[in-house]
């Protein structure tokens, strides 16, 4: 049986991009990615923004004749269902093929409603969700969100660009306000709401049925289609039958991407990362961080070295307005906003340093908060009015 240079199971942003980063850095070796998602490899950020709303359908991260240029063995809607560490192998389609290195971007699933009538929800994490999700818009004339994290923020602002009546129910009494604080959480509810969408904090869901969404508080939201966004569980289910290190649901590795097995790396959402500049396990579920991931994964495969230094961040588009956000994502002490003409800023310290930039409409300090926190520097000081 013929061994292949690298495994990869997943098909996503680290998976692909630790394809890429292997052969980029001489990687020779036959390459096999095998995937439970039954499509080609897609860009999971346009999910839930331009091709929910029908503005595009090309998501592809690459066309299908780049795997055969680079002589990546594809088998989408092809699970792994067993990794044996000390033989070298991955099992698929009840085959052991055997390895020389392994990497483990096996990603997460959408986290369900666990309320009656969950079920009903509809998800959006993968492109089939999305497809399930537009199709069920298009005949719809209201929706309702349920989770104001990124992913609920976006997807109810492009529900509402797309004519439906939206209302957004969460738990906070404005977007994020326990990871954000209070001005910031402010600052997108308005994002969202400039798009139309209702926004209904301080609630939570008990039930869904035939009549709607039911709150906590007795009232019954009237909709056509309910969408939750609820956060995902990562896939860690293979590393722990595979007995790998793993620490409250994600597989612990190195800032190199190693695992607690030889020549087996783990990277993207079901990692628990080690990052040297910060010099601590850091979990992300960020697509640039997924991608980092892999590329540190794919080089170390490769015979190269690398390490994650980067400092964790990503991007969103809610309605017609671009977020960024930079941060370690372990909390702060301190929060300052800053509002520009057309958009804001927020710095976020402890014991003062920077620790977090959140930025609407400035690039130039989501660029400089990068370095800041980075170097453990201080957020930049108020600026004095001058009259």
């Amino acid at each position: 049986m013929t061994t292949a240079g690298l495994i990869i199971i997943g098909s996503g942003p680290a998976g692909i991009s630790a394809v890429e980063s292997y052969r980029r850095h001489g990687g020779a070796g036959p390459v096999l990615v095998c995937s439970a998602d039954p499509d080609l490899p897609y860009e999971r950020p346009p999910l839930s923004k331009d091709f929910l709303r029908g503005d595009t359908d090309d998501v592809a991260l690459h066309p299908p004749e780049w795997f055969v240029e680079h002589d990546v063995d594809l088998r989408h809607g092809r699970p792994a269902t067993a990794v044996d560490v000390d033989a070298h192998t991955v099992t698929v389609d009840g085959q052991p093929i055997p390895y020389e290195s392994l990497v483990l971007a096996c990603g997460a699933a959408p986290s369900g409603l666990p309320v009656p009538g969950g079920e009903r929800a509809l998800s959006l994490r993968s492109l089939a969700d999305a497809h399930r999700l537009r199709e069920a818009a298009s005949g719809a004339t209201s929706a309702v969100v349920v989770g104001a994290g990124f992913i609920g923020c976006e997807a109810a602002a492009s529900l509402a660009m797309r004519g439906l009546a939206v209302t957004l129910v969460a738990p906070d009494a404005v977007p994020q306000e326990k990871r954000l604080g209070a001005e910031a959480g402010r600052r997108l509810r308005d994002l969202v709401t400039s798009t139309g969408v209702r926004y209904v904090g301080n609630a939570k869901v008990t039930s869904i049925t035939d009549a709607g969404v039911v709150l906590d508080d007795g009232v019954t939201v009237d909709c056509d289609v309910v969408l939750a966004a609820t956060g995902v569980t990562p896939h860690a289910e293979l590393a722990s039958a595979a007995g790998l290190d793993v620490e409250d649901g994600r597989i612990v590795v190195g800032a190199d991407m190693r695992t607690s097995a030889a020549d087996v790396y783990a990277a993207g959402d079901v990692s628990f990362a080690f990052n040297t500049a910060v010099g601590r396990h850091i979990a992300v579920e960020h697509w640039q961080d997924a991608m980092d991931h892999g590329e540190i994964a794919g080089a170390q495969a490769a015979g190269a070295r690398d390490t994650w230094h980067a400092v964790p961040g990503f991007w969103s588009t809610i309605g017609e307005a671009t977020v960024k956000y930079h941060a370690w994502g372990d909390g702060f002490d301190a929060s300052r906003v800053v509002d520009h003409d057309d958009g804001f800023t927020v710095w976020y310290e402890t014991d003062g340093v920077a620790v977090g930039v959140l930025t609407c409409n400035a690039d130039d300090d989501y660029d400089l908060g990068e370095g800041l926190i980075a170097s453990r520097r201080p957020a930049p000081p108020r600026r004095r009015r001058t009259n």
